[in-house]
């Protein structure tokens, strides 16, 4: 796809504020089709969900729009009353929405009341015991009187406060159904707590009532709580989660045992939420099972997709979401045309596959408002293009920040080749953080065999588990292909500088072109950049962030870059790097070191993979038994 086609949207417009932009959180979910029917039908039926996806797809988006979907006239008020007969196990009271306020309110106002008319009647009784005082002639001791009086009778008398409840849960004007973000809580935000209370006695102390402090599951109560990252709770944390979500009611303890508010524990408290619990997909692996059970069994669990196909319709909503995201922002100008444009152009770019845009919508909402702030400080009326594309010059990830230093200081310390040529010397390429690429040197050396029964095939640079895999796999290739008897040598391949490790096969192509290089003692031509999976039968195989990579080797010096001629489609590099660079799709082992390596001796090597990359297995028709059998009988007859 060329990046410098116009891009069809299918309609024209002066700018974005002309773009309507929908009412309900629900209808401004863009590319998700599928979680957003499974929303609507959560919402109607009071299901549970867990979201699995990549981070800014969407998933708390989803989860604050099922909270404007259920109904408001449900929700309800929480109050906490003392317990006269178990001062430690108040009591619990469900009223509708907005009552609570009224009814502490109500208590506030007549518990005044009564400790204006008894304190009325206290300083009469003190006054007159002054004025009796006074014509006995002890107008001293009188006064001492009173005031003991007045000291015992506020220390010992019952304080009405103490009996006006508490209100731990209130929906008083609320237009919708909460949403309770809890991503994170510790164990008494999520579940609730009782504070605790240095002055347990001697009339100084806070009843244990008014100490009761709600959690996110109670707050959510006739609404959605949302948990991101479900799995970083503490197992204890996701039992009591599973407690709540089956009992629709959980009372509210201390949750520190050193604390007073141990001692005290509530009614059970309703807790019917929602709950909308997400994650990546590790998330799945570490859940309780139990808990992962109950959403299963009670409700939906959705895939979020991080891309969309790259549509006439779909560039519509993208439009749609760059007003959205104007609107939402409040303080950055709308943007024209071209400005959106070229946010769709970028889409296409951060999707990584051909024909798609990327769903990861938060970071290109990122890209938006930077574009708006630059617009802003130079006091344009409206956001365009060339404010776009300054934005993804300032707008750049700390691993896209991180890359490019790493250029520079292996460009001063000649870390990786940019000219000439050199044996067992490849420049690789990896992408680091999923939206940057950097030059991976991959340097091979043949020597003989330190063990005497068999050579060995030793990586080093911190490899992972994939990336470990992926050499093994090449082993076999290089085995089966050069010919050569290396069970006298170990073969060596360093991976330079990769403090941070290394995982992936996209560096198969480069590895053994490297261990060819060195075995067969044919220079690579240092101005060439690969990228690529490798099959056992030399077939080249796709991988991720080409584009990334491709820019990387331009921005390094590099000449020509080879990438897997099933990724062709997937480039769409920066119009700067376009004229900087060749780049050379390939399908075959072959191919790669024809590319690659330089001088006469590289003939021989190319024309013996040629024929063992184009061997095919025949593989005989199998006949099943039953029709084996017929012929047979057919043949008697």
């Amino acid at each position: 796809m060329d990046e410098d086609e116009d891009i069809d949207i299918g309609f024209h417009f002066e700018d974005t504020s002309s773009i309507e932009v929908p009412k309900l959180l629900i209808d401004q979910v863009l590319g998700q089709e599928h979680a957003v029917e499974v929303v609507k039908k959560a919402a109607s039926q009071r299901r549970h969900i867990m979201m699995i996806g990549t981070p800014g797809t969407g998933k708390s988006l989803l989860a604050k729009a099922m909270a404007e979907l259920l109904p408001k006239e449900e929700l309800k008020d929480i109050l906490v009353y003392p317990n006269l007969e178990d001062l430690n196990n108040p009591k619990i009271r469900e009223v509708p929405a907005g009552k609570g306020r009224e009814i502490v309110m109500a208590h506030k106002m007549e518990a005044r009341k009564k400790v204006q008319a008894r304190n009325m009647l206290m300083m009469l009784f003190v006054v007159g015991i002054v004025i009796y005082s006074y014509f006995v002639a002890q107008l001293l001791w009188g006064i001492i009187a009173g005031i003991m009086i007045l000291m015992l009778t506020r220390q010992f008398l019952p304080k009405e406060e103490m009996m006006i409840p508490k209100l731990a849960v209130s929906n008083y004007d609320k237009e919708h159904a909460p949403y309770i973000d809890a991503t994170g809580a510790h164990a008494g935000a999520l579940l609730g707590d009782v504070r605790h209370d240095p002055f347990q006695s001697g009339g100084l102390e806070t009843p244990a009532h008014d100490r009761v402090e709600a959690g996110d599951i109670h707050k959510a109560h006739k609404g959605v709580l949302f948990i991101d990252e479900i799995n970083t709770l503490k197992l204890e944390s996701q039992q009591s989660l599973l407690t709540a979500l089956q009992e629709k009611e959980y009372p509210i303890t201390g949750q520190s045992e050193r604390s007073s508010g141990a001692l005290v524990k509530t009614e059970p408290v309703p807790c019917d939420f929602i709950m909308v619990s997400a994650g990546n997909l590790d998330a799945v692996q570490k859940m309780h099972p139990a808990l992962r059970s109950r959403i299963k069994g009670y409700g939906y669990e959705v895939y979020m997709r991080d891309s969309m196909e790259d549509t006439p319709e779909n560039r519509k909503k993208l439009v749609r979401f760059v007003a959205q995201e104007v609107v939402r922002d409040g303080h950055i100008p709308h943007f024209d045309e071209g400005a959106v444009k070229e946010v769709i152009r970028e889409a296409r770019r951060r999707a990584g596959r051909k024909g798609h845009l990327t769903l990861k919508l938060r970071d290109l909402g990122g890209l938006v408002r930077v574009a708006g702030d630059i617009a802003r400080s130079e006091g344009a009326p409206l956001t365009t293009a060339e404010h776009v594309l300054a934005a993804k010059r300032i707008a750049r990830s700390i691993e896209q920040q991180l890359a490019d230093s790493y250029l520079e200081q292996r460009k001063d310390y000649e870390s990786f080749l940019r000219e000439g040529s050199a044996v067992g010397r490849v420049n690789g390429l990896a992408v680091m953080g999923g939206d940057s690429g950097i030059v991976l040197p991959i340097v091979s050396e043949v020597t003989p065999a330190i063990s005497g029964a068999e050579g060995r095939i030793i990586a080093t640079g911190k490899l992972k588990t994939i990336a470990k895999e992926a050499v093994q796999n090449v082993s076999a290739v290089i085995k089966n292909m050069t010919g050569t008897d290396i069970t006298r040598h170990d073969v060596h391949i360093q991976f330079v500088g990769t403090y941070e490790g290394v995982e992936g096969d996209s560096a198969s192509v480069s590895i053994a072109t490297a261990v060819i290089s060195a075995i067969e003692k044919i220079p690579v031509d240092q101005t060439v950049a690969m990228t690529g999976s490798l099959s056992v039968r030399g077939d080249v195989l796709p991988v991720g962030g080409v584009t990334y990579k491709i820019e990387a080797a331009a921005q390094a010096g590099l000449k020509k870059v080879i990438i897997p001629k099933a990724n062709e489609a997937d480039v769409l590099i920066e119009k700067a790097y376009r004229k900087k660079i060749q780049i050379i799709p390939v399908s075959s082992i072959a191919e790669v070191m024809e590319h690659s390596l330089v001088g006469p001796k590289k003939n021989s090597i190319i024309e013996k993979l040629r024929c063992i990359t184009k061997l095919s297995f025949d593989i005989p028709e199998v006949t099943p038994a039953s029709v084996q059998a017929k012929n047979l009988l057919g043949c008697r007859n």
